[in-house]
């Protein structure tokens, strides 16, 4: 990159934030935060910051199972994107990829762009940049070339996902970038529909594995798709929920859920219905394993035998 360009870069974005037009557009308001309030200069040349190896094990020990959901999804996501010269990334809430998907052959060159595990993507380090600006709005976003705030990183087209846990905080984004010049429009919106499923596919693969335990159901939102999952225990109470599907039913994201009825937080003879039919498979289940033993069954599905012999009356089945 010549020294012209970092200069006309630097300008044109100084311009924009002076313009006032911050207000108006998200993107000139994340490169006002970069300078404003992070002190950034757009034509730094530095490379991105990295972790130590320590401190890089350390952050993936933090969001292990998350790292461990993501493992078949980004491999499919890779699979998917990989051809096209783009590398998939999976970074922390601090803007730290912990883990990543990339040819061999291109390995060196993302190495040298910062696009590597322990690099430091916040937009605190880098200004506006996929990861960064993903993790502080909170929404799937791309930014395209000269989007960035950096003139070093205006090669790279980055699109990231935000992750939620399983109690709908944020824990971490997913980043698929690539550096070609011909990436097209509309393979950039390819892409992004395929790292949006790829990160709703964590969150539910994650959700699944920390309610192991509980029933999973399937919630529908307002335009008729899956509105997310809710884990339901042998209770029938609603001990967890998806981000999509606090949204979908108008539960605040964020923290552990307080258990609530199932039939009073989904509703309808429908849900009630659902629920039923799932809950008399379930005790079906137990009991042909446990081979008639009502005491066994119990212990298996984690309730009394009080509780058993209810939900088998209630239900009508034999033992």
């Amino acid at each position: 990159m010549n020294g012209t360009m970092p200069r006309h870069h630097a300008a044109r974005v100084e311009a924009a934030i002076a313009s006032g037009q911050a207000a108006r557009s998200a993107l000139v308001a994340s490169w006002r935060r970069s300078s404003r309030l992070h002190h950034l200069d757009p034509g730094g040349h530095a490379a991105p910051m990295r972790l130590t190896e320590a401190e890089l094990q350390q952050a993936r020990e933090r969001i292990a199972p998350l790292l461990a959901a993501a493992q078949g999804a980004m491999d499919r996501l890779y699979q998917a994107v990989g051809a096209a010269g783009c590398c998939v990334l999976l970074a922390d809430r601090e803007g730290v990829p912990v883990d990543r998907r990339g040819t061999v052959a291109d390995d060196a060159t993302f190495q040298s762009w910062g696009l590597w595990t322990g690099a430091l993507w916040s937009e605190e380090h880098e200004g506006t940049n996929g990861i960064g600006t993903c993790l502080v709005e909170q929404r799937p976003l791309t930014i395209d070339r000269d989007q960035h705030f950096f003139a070093r990183n205006t090669l790279l087209s980055c699109t990231a996902v935000p992750i939620y846990d399983h109690e709908a905080a944020l824990a971490g984004v997913l980043d698929v970038s690539s550096c070609r010049a011909d990436r097209t429009d509309a393979f950039a919106s390819l892409i992004a529909l395929a790292a949006g499923e790829a990160a709703r596919r964590i969150e539910a693969d994650l959700f699944r594995k920390v309610f192991a335990h509980a029933r999973i159901v399937l919630t529908q939102a307002a335009d008729g798709g899956c509105g997310g999952l809710v884990a339901v225990d042998a209770d029938d109470l609603v001990i967890g929920a998806t981000r999509s599907a606090r949204l979908a039913l108008g539960i605040a994201p964020g923290g552990a859920l307080r258990p609530v009825p199932a039939a009073d937080l989904l509703g309808g003879d429908a849900a009630r219905d659902h629920l039923a039919g799932g809950q008399r498979a379930v005790l079906q289940r137990a009991l042909l394993r446990a081979g008639g033993n009502v005491s066994a069954a119990a212990k298996a599905l984690g309730v009394s035998r009080a509780t058993l012999h209810r939900k088998l009356k209630r239900f009508e089945l034999n033992h």
